[in-house]
């Protein structure tokens, strides 16, 4: 199975569309953080974004979207002098699922957010700038766009399952937008994610997702990315900051973490599954990464 795939399963990655927004003249917005993932696209005008924590609004315009990785709180508004009021009323006061704000309607935007479940979502989402910003116009952007025309379909149409399609076609739009980030970041990428396109280190991700029981050594891994040794594990660390002996080990434990949240066969039928050779040494693992026993985590009311 692909490595990202592989997470978004583990994570059950999971679309919500949120309320549309309509808005004209002068008008400001401002967002609580939200637990997951925020996108929203603007389907006609132009405003401005602003995200605590960064220096410089974010113009956006019709054919844009975006993409906020941090629950932090957020803005949007007309023009940077614009009042700005608490966003929770303007949508909780919301007609036929559409909240409006400021005097008119040249502004529209839908938008929602992505929710994950346990641990393996850091590594989805560290790596990953603050804002990831897709512009209308960009030639790269076009499989988002396809995605965000039929978001918008679905929902102007208010169908039979028209939800429930529209929150699956979400989830489409996250991996097209997370491959547009790793085609068209400014600097170079790292984290996981850049892993999966690098050619060193790419495989060798492949080769531990594909088997992960298997007894991997560095040099095993090297074969499989067609390089020596040394090279796989400079790049590897380099790239995804750690080596890939203790992210196989982080992985595994991701994998043994899900199935017994899961309630998914014994501790002694897990730890063969992932590569352990008994109880004690999966037990010894799991202690070290997660700092908890499988046993407690297995009865935690918290997963």
């Amino acid at each position: 199975m692909d490595p990202l795939e592989d997470v978004l399963t583990l994570t059950a990655a999971t679309g919500h569309l949120s309320t549309s927004m309509a808005a004209g003249g002068r008008w400001g917005l401002r967002f609580t953080p939200l637990d997951g993932v925020k996108f929203n696209a603007i389907r006609r005008g132009r405003c401005l974004l602003r995200v605590d924590g960064l220096a410089d609004p974010l113009a956006l315009t019709a054919g844009d979207c975006f993409l906020l990785t941090r629950p932090v709180p957020f803005e949007l508004a007309s023009d940077a002098d614009a009042p700005v009021e608490p966003a929770d009323p303007v949508f909780r006061a919301a007609i036929d699922r559409v909240a409006r704000v400021g005097t008119g309607d040249e502004v529209f935007l839908i938008g929602g957010r992505f929710s994950f479940r346990g641990r393996a979502r850091a590594l989805l989402l560290d790596g990953l700038p603050p804002v990831i910003h897709i512009p209308g116009a960009t030639p790269e952007a076009d499989a988002v766009h396809w995605a965000i025309d039929r978001i918008d379909r679905e929902v102007r149409r208010s169908q039979i399952g028209s939800t429930l399609v529209a929150e699956h076609l979400a989830v489409v739009m996250l991996i097209q937008v997370l491959r547009f980030h790793l085609a068209t970041a400014a600097a170079p990428a790292s984290g996981w994610l850049a892993g999966l396109t690098d050619p060193v280190v790419g495989p060798a991700l492949r080769a531990m997702h594909d088997r992960p029981a298997d007894r991997w050594t560095v040099e095993a891994l090297a074969s499989a990315a067609a390089v020596s040794r040394s090279t796989l594990a400079a790049r590897f660390s380099a790239l995804v900051g750690k080596g890939p002996l203790d992210y196989l080990t982080g992985w595994r434990i991701e994998l043994a973490a899900d199935r017994l949240r899961r309630g998914d066969g014994t501790l002694a039928s897990i730890a063969r599954d992932v590569g352990y050779g008994s109880e004690s040494a999966l037990s010894v693992a799991f202690k070290r990464v997660t700092g908890s026993s499988p046993t407690a985590y297995r009865g935690s009311p918290s997963i």
